[in-house]
C-alpha cells in the first residue's frame, strides 16, 4: 500500500503562514479602503466612505474642515439610516432619481451631467445616491413623524405678512447669544442652546445670558443690536424673528459653524417699503491668530489700506491660497454665522467678530453688494406671498423637529471607533 507524502500538505500550510505573517506587516496604509472604521448602531461606516464624503464636501464648499464634517455627516446619516428603516420607510427608484435631480438643480446642472462632474472629482455614482436617497428618506420620515405638529395657523401668516418686509417694510431691534459650535461639543452647545431658548423669559435674563455664553463682538453689551433691517437679516433668522412677539426667544439656529439664539425686543414698520435681499456679494481674508492682539490689528491695518472689496485683491495678492475669497451667493446659501455679521453692514463696511478653526483664524469679512427684490405690488401677489411665509414658517419649524429628533437618536446611539 502507498503511504500519502504530507510533504505538498506541509507546504501548503507553510505558504499559508507565510501569507498570514506577511500581511500582518504591512503598514496600515496598505489597508483596504473598505476596512470598517466606525460603527453606528452595528451600521458599518468604511473608510472609503469617509474619502468619498470627504471629497462631496470640499466640491460643495461645505463650511468646516471637510474630515472632520465628513465623519459627522456619516454618523449622522447612519442614525437617520437607523430610525428610516425603524420607520419601515423605502424609496422607489423614481423617488431616488428626483431627489437626485432636485439636488442637481441646486446648481443649475442636470442630474446626468452633476453626477458626471462629481465622478470626474473622484466621486462615485453609488455615493451620490446614498447621500441623496438617505437625506429624501430622513424627510419623508420628518414629515410624517412631525408635519401635524409643524403646522402654520392662518392668523400667524397673517401675522408675519403684516411684518414682512415685502408688504410694507420693517426694521427689528433684536438681541443675539452665538456661539461657535466645534464639532467635538456639538451636542453639549446645542443641549445649553436649547435650554436657554426655553428658559430664558425676561430681557435682563437674556442680556446675563449673553454676558455669560455669547461670542460675539455684542457680548459686553447683553447682545443687544442697533436697528436694523428686517429684510437684512439672513432669512432663517428673519422666518423665527417674524413668529416673536417682544421678550420671546427663537429656538436655537445653526449659523454655519455656529449656533445662536436672538429675542426679538422692538419691531417698527417702516414706509417707503424695505425690498427683501436676494444675494449678497462679500469678501473674506482669513487671518491667523483668532482673537489675539496681533489678528485683529492686522485686521484693522487691511480696513485702513482699503477702501472697497476690489481694493482687496491687492492684499490677496500676498496670501496664501484660500485665504482670501470673494463670493456672491444667494442670501439663503450664505453661511449663516457671516449672513448675520454682513446684515450688520453697509456696503464696503467690515467686521472682524468671526472666527474659524476653533479660533485659529480671525475672519475679515466686507460687504460688497447686495441684490435686492423690488417690492411686490398687491394685484394678486398676496396670494403667491401668503403660500411663501407659510412654507417658510413650516419648513424652519420642521427643521426644529428634525435636529431635536437627531439628537436624542445621538444621545442614544452606540458609536464604537474600530
Amino acid at each position: 500500500m502507498t503511504v500519502p507524502t504530507l510533504r505538498p500538505i506541509t507546504a501548503f500550510l507553510m505558504s499559508m503562514a507565510l501569507a498570514l505573517v506577511a500581511g500582518a506587516l504591512q503598514p496600515a496604509s496598505a489597508q483596504s479602503p473598505f476596512q470598517t472604521v466606525l460603527t453606528v448602531n452595528q451600521l458599518a461606516i468604511t473608510q472609503y466612505e469617509l474619502d468619498q464624503r470627504e471629497q462631496i464636501l470640499r466640491l460643495l464648499r461645505s463650511p468646516g474642515d471637510p474630515r472632520v464634517e465628513a465623519r459627522k455627516s456619516l454618523i449622522d446619516d447612519r442614525l437617520r439610516t437607523s430610525a428610516i428603516r425603524n420607520a419601515g420607510i423605502a424609496l422607489s427608484q423614481e423617488e431616488i432619481q428626483e431627489g437626485i435631480t432636485e439636488f442637481a438643480g441646486r446648481a443649475n446642472r442636470s442630474a446626468e451631467d452633476f453626477i458626471k462632474a462629481l465622478n470626474q472629482e473622484g466621486v462615485a455614482t453609488e455615493t451620490v445616491r446614498d447621500f441623496v436617497s438617505t437625506g429624501v428618506a430622513w424627510r419623508n420620515l420628518v414629515r410624517g413623524r412631525f408635519g401635524p405638529r409643524a403646522r402654520v395657523t392662518p392668523a400667524e401668516i397673517e401675522r408675519a405678512l403684516a411684518l414682512s418686509s415685502t408688504r410694507g417694510g420693517a426694521r427689528v431691534l433684536i438681541s443675539e447669544l452665538v456661539v461657535p459650535m466645534p464639532p467635538e461639543n456639538e451636542g453639549e452647545i446645542r443641549g445649553l442652546m436649547k435650554e436657554l431658548s426655553e428658559t430664558i423669559r425676561s430681557f435682563s435674563d437674556f442680556s446675563a445670558a449673553a454676558q455669560r455664553y455669547s461670542r460675539a463682538s455684542t457680548a459686553p453689551n447683553g447682545g443687544r443690536l442697533d436697528w436694523l433691517p428686517l429684510a437684512n437679516l439672513p432669512p432663517q433668522v428673519r422666518t423665527s424673528i417674524l413668529t416673536l412677539s417682544p421678550g420671546q426667544v427663537t429656538d436655537p439656529i445653526v449659523l454655519g459653524g455656529a449656533i445662536g439664539i436672538f429675542q426679538l425686543r422692538r419691531l417698527e414698520e417702516l414706509d417707503p417699503v424695505e425690498p427683501e435681499t436676494l444675494a449678497l456679494d462679500y469678501a473674506t481674508i482669513l487671518i491667523p491668530g483668532g482673537r489675539s492682539e496681533a489678528a485683529l490689528a492686522r485686521a484693522r491695518e487691511i480696513e485702513d489700506e482699503t477702501d472697497t472689496c476690489d481694493d482687496l485683491y491687492k492684499t490677496a495678492q500676498d496670501l496664501p491660497e484660500g485665504y482670501f475669497e470673494r463670493s456672491v451667493l444667494a442670501a439663503a446659501e450664505v453661511p449663516g454665522d457671516i449672513a448675520l455679521e454682513l446684515a450688520k453692514l453697509d456696503i464696503y463696511e467690515t467686521s472682524f467678530a468671526l472666527t474659524r478653526q476653533n479660533d485659529q483664524f480671525l475672519i475679515f469679512t466686507r460687504l460688497c453688494g447686495r441684490t435686492v427684490q423690488a417690492p411686490l405690488s398687491e394685484d394678486g401677489t398676496e396670494i403667491d406671498l401668503r403660500t411663501r411665509i407659510r412654507d417658510q414658517l413650516f419648513q424652519q419649524r420642521l427643521a426644529s423637529f428634525a435636529n431635536s429628533y437627531l439628537e436624542e437618536l445621538r444621545a442614544d446611539a452606540i458609536i464604537i471607533e474600530q
